[in-house]
């Protein structure tokens, strides 16, 4: 009698889209703790799962993927601004102030705090960051110009107070830390 065989398991192949998917959520973790200029490719290929020879097949340079990294960053804040603003238009509220509480809630998410801060530090060495990231905030400045009906100086204001979170989240500094840490978190 002839032992029976085993079926194989079938294998489950990934899209292109997929990896890249993987690839660019493993890039915004890897790349919020040494930065941009200071991981090299291979840390993020080891992260998604895949080949570095794969890795540059989905993004050509390096500068392709840091690119992308900062899209999937910076979209993730345009969209939360825009489900806020809808969300607070809904309820009454004042869309700027949700959008605000929004972007607290995304700081809170250390890789996306630090890949916030390391687009701002690559864009002064690095030409195509600093390009990408003028033409974000001008988008964000517009979604919450749109949004809000805020004028100039309200729109200052909020910008602002936004790079003055970057700053307290990135640097840790909390009620705990001292008045002047609990006003500057207030505004």
């Amino acid at each position: 009698m002839t032992p029976p065989t085993a079926t194989p398991a079938k294998r489950t192949l990934s899209t292109a889209e997929e990896r890249r998917e993987a690839v660019l959520e493993a890039g915004m973790t890897v790349f919020a703790e040494k930065g941009f200029l200071g991981t090299p490719t291979t840390e993020v290929a080891k992260a998604a799962g895949i080949s570095q020879a794969y890795l540059f097949r989905l993004f050509p340079t390096k500068s392709d993927l840091v690119l992308a990294v900062i899209h999937r960053s910076n979209d993730r804040i345009k969209e939360a601004f825009a489900n806020a603003a809808a969300q607070a238009r809904t309820t009454g509220e004042d869309p700027m102030r949700a959008m605000g509480e929004a972007y607290s809630e995304l700081l809170a998410d250390r890789s996306m705090l630090m890949t916030q801060v390391h687009q701002h530090a690559a864009a002064a060495s690095m030409p195509e960051v600093a390009a990408v990231s003028r033409a974000w905030f001008a988008e964000l400045y517009d979604l919450a110009a749109r949004e809000t009906g805020a004028d100039a100086e309200e729109l200052h204001r909020f910008f602002a107070t936004g790079m003055l979170l970057n700053v307290m989240a990135a640097i840790g500094a909390d009620d705990e830390h001292g008045p002047w840490a609990a006003r500057l978190r207030v505004c």
